[in-house]
């Protein structure tokens, strides 16, 4: 089946507003996973001319964000998670290497925070893999990448604490 974007948001809304949890999240991701199959989808919003960061959709009720990430070369990012909310990683196109871990120390007042790698794994197109609240993961690039996201909440307006690397 084919998807247009209001469908997609419409579905999003319809499933987080009966089940906002973990497992309405879940329903989520597996639509995202059905999205990434529409290859007319994906050409229409995951344009080579779309930013690194483009927001598709905000909720005006409750808050997520669809949103178009296209990468034209490689990016390695520190471990994160998405402060008080959570997201839905969708690869389109390309591979992104993922990597958990675990917190070793939260971070404080002026202080980052330290986390422990625990596994890597990839992401390929037609993947989805969902984040909750506190999960600490970091994508990795090695070269073009396009990805369908899906952010609790507009990330853009959260405040988040960094992250470092421990052995």
């Amino acid at each position: 089946m084919g998807y247009s974007l209001d469908q997609f948001a419409t579905e999003c809304h319809r499933i987080l507003k009966q089940d906002p949890g973990p497992e309405g999240r879940k329903k989520v991701c597996a639509l995202v996973q059905d999205v990434l199959k529409d290859n007319s989808f994906i050409e229409t919003h995951l344009r080579d001319d779309v930013p690194e960061r483009k927001v598709l959709y905000e909720d005006p009720e409750l808050g997520f964000c669809i949103l178009g990430h296209v990468h034209h070369g490689a990016k390695d990012s520190n471990p994160h998670d998405h402060g008080p909310s959570w997201a839905i990683y969708g690869q389109a196109r390309g591979e992104t290497i993922m990597t958990d871990y675990e917190p070793v120390a939260r971070p404080g007042e002026g202080q980052p925070g330290k986390a422990r790698k625990v596994k890597d794994y990839a992401l390929t197109p037609g993947m989805a893999y969902l984040y909750n609240e506190g999960d600490l993961h970091s994508p990795r690039r090695d070269g073009p990448t396009k990805l369908i996201r899906i952010e609790g909440k507009n990330m853009e307006k959260v405040k988040r604490y960094p992250y470092e690397r421990v052995a």
